[in-house]
């Protein structure tokens, strides 16, 4: 007998007699199981194995045996959900549960946490969003950007701890000019699909790769001898390594841009590959066949649960721990912040009267009083006075608001966001007290740093979190997609990408990139708002739990240590 028909039989059974334990026979439960005497002894002896009931016979002729409920018919339908739960089931799952989402959603809290299964460690994290995109040539959020790190590889990478940069796919590479730049690479990587890396899915992507901003010096790139490749420059470059270690320059196979799943299911090289990704859970599985040292987690299982705060990560037991995390030494400042980007290019703010309007009416100081704690108290948001904690470019804006004629104002800002629409609602406050009426369109993160509607868009509230705590990892951010680029008027993009031009072509000179931050907040391109607090939660068993600068944890690098 199935599993699912002994529970129909338990569910007559339970409802027959309410529940109560009671005095019957054989033949009358035989009846309201409509099935043989002999069928229900098998029935019988099966519940009372499962632990549901007690079956105690009578004995001698016309005595009746006692029949005991340990289980509710509640209960067992419970039992089935978690099962189901278990099994990332989550809709066959609240059909059992009558469509209860609260029910659900504590079955699923139960599950959160770090376990060992079939003899593999497992994390479960708790996150508020489903990741529908991981390609690094695309666009990518902040959380996006980490995970494709821990499934791809670059020729470089930054190390973490040091902030320096060491080699990731390439183990050397040389200068041979400041235009010519050779790398040599790892033999025997292997591709999540088995496939071995060579050359050409190196050349592939650098191809692909040079037709952002960011890397538009890369003239050629080709192989001149097995595990070599040669990069050749348009400009003198003598921080090429630092560069490739970026996120969008991690190595995809040749064909990756073929392939129907790229963005849910991408093939890289790195310690872990995906295995499911869906609106309900994103599941990442160890790569034994990684080239560096194989990750200690076996699988780490992300749970999407809307009401979960995005601002640290817990591997919670349960879920009175899912909303109990003060701020202190585990957590940190997010290394960006959320901003306000002015379009002075084809918005109001390309008018002076319009741009000193904005920058001095939409403050931190101005928004932040208008935020409900509880609605945004997770984040504990600080003010902003530079883009990065730290940074002080802020202005003091005095003197009388000129509030000018126009009375429509149109804000964009990326969908499936946990603050900003509430930081937009506090803007619609304070300028609906001048008269002003804000229009709010929630687009994809493609749609935003494609350009999107870019002309019909006057402010957009964005973020940037940063993958390292180096000065040069705003440039990512800077050149990202030509966002600012399109917003910014031409001759003051062009000074700033002089100025990168003779950074990289001169060993000694010092990064320009906190003089950039202090040009873009100071000549009103950006207005930075707030600093929030990320980082995870360590005082579990989960060893090596650090918080990288993205609010996130190495995977491979973290181990769990039994507990006595």
């Amino acid at each position: 007998m199935s599993s699912q028909r002994l529970k129909i039989q338990f569910q007559r059974l339970y409802s027959h007699f309410s529940g109560e334990d009671c005095e019957t026979n054989l033949q009358d439960i035989a009846e309201v199981l409509f099935c043989t005497r002999r069928n229900v002894r098998m029935v019988i002896n099966k519940m009372v194995e499962k632990g549901w009931i007690d079956w105690q016979p009578a004995v001698g002729r016309g005595k009746q045996s006692k029949l005991v409920f340990h289980s509710s018919d509640s209960e067992l339908q419970y039992m089935h959900a978690r099962k189901l739960v278990a099994e990332g089931k989550l809709e066959p799952a609240l059909e059992v549960l009558e469509n209860n989402a609260d029910k659900l959603a504590q079955l699923i809290q139960e599950q959160l946490g770090h376990t060992t299964a079939q003899g593999k460690q497992i994390v479960r994290l708790p996150y508020y969003r489903a990741f529908s995109n991981l390609n690094p040539l695309c666009p990518l959020r902040r959380s996006e950007q980490h995970l494709a790190r821990q499934i791809f590889n670059g020729l470089t990478r930054i190390n973490e701890e040091k902030e320096e940069v060491e080699g990731d796919l390439a183990h050397h590479w040389e200068s041979l000019s400041p235009r010519h730049w050779r790398f040599y690479i790892r033999p025997a990587v292997r591709f999540h699909d088995g496939k071995l890396l060579d050359s050409q899915d190196i050349i592939t992507t650098l191809e692909q790769v040079k037709k952002q901003r960011l890397f538009k010096h890369i003239q050629t790139v080709d192989s001149p001898f097995p595990n070599t490749i040669d990069i050749y420059l348009r400009s003198d470059d003598y921080r090429l390594p630092e560069l490739l270690s970026n996120v969008s320059a991690v190595i995809q196979p040749a064909d990756a841009e073929h392939e129907r799943d790229n963005e849910l299911f991408p093939i890289g090289t790195g310690p872990y590959r995906v295995i499911q990704n869906d609106k309900q859970r994103f599941k990442l599985e160890a790569f034994d066949h990684f080239f560096g040292m194989r990750a200690l987690i076996d699988v780490v299982d992300i749970w999407m649960l809307s009401e979960v705060a995005s601002c640290y990560l817990q591997p919670a037991a349960d879920s009175s721990q899912l909303s109990g995390v003060s701020v202190s030494t585990r957590l940190k400042l997010d290394e960006g912040c959320n901003y306000l980007l002015f379009n002075r290019m084809t918005g109001l703010a390309n008018n002076e009267q319009w741009l000193a309007y904005f920058r001095c009416r939409l403050t931190p100081l101005n928004v932040l009083p208008l935020l409900e704690k509880n609605e945004i108290g997770d984040f504990r948001l600080t003010n902003a006075y530079g883009i990065l904690p730290g940074w002080a470019h802020m202005p003091l804006m005095t003197g009388k608001i000129s509030v000018p004629a126009r009375r429509n104002v149109t804000l964009a800002f990326a969908e499936q966001h946990p603050v900003y629409p509430y930081i937009a609602s506090a803007m619609r406050k304070l300028l609906a007290e001048d008269g002003l009426k804000l229009k709010v369109l929630e687009l994809s993160t493609m749609e935003i740093l494609s350009g999107k509607h870019a002309d019909k868009i006057d402010i957009w509230l964005g973020g940037m979190s940063l993958s390292n705590y180096r000065d040069d990892a705003i440039l990512s951010w800077f050149y990202n997609f030509d966002h600012i680029a399109r917003a910014m008027p031409e001759a003051e993009f062009d000074e700033i990408e002089r100025s990168v031009a003779h950074w990289r072509a001169d060993i000694a000179m010092d990064s320009p990139c906190q003089s950039i931050g202090a040009k873009l907040v100071q000549g009103g391109q950006i207005l930075p708002l707030f600093h929030n607090w990320l980082g995870v939660d360590d005082t579990g068993i989960i060893q090596g739990m650090q918080s990288n600068s993205m609010g996130w944890f190495d995977f491979k690098s973290v181990w769990m240590k039994p507990e006595h």
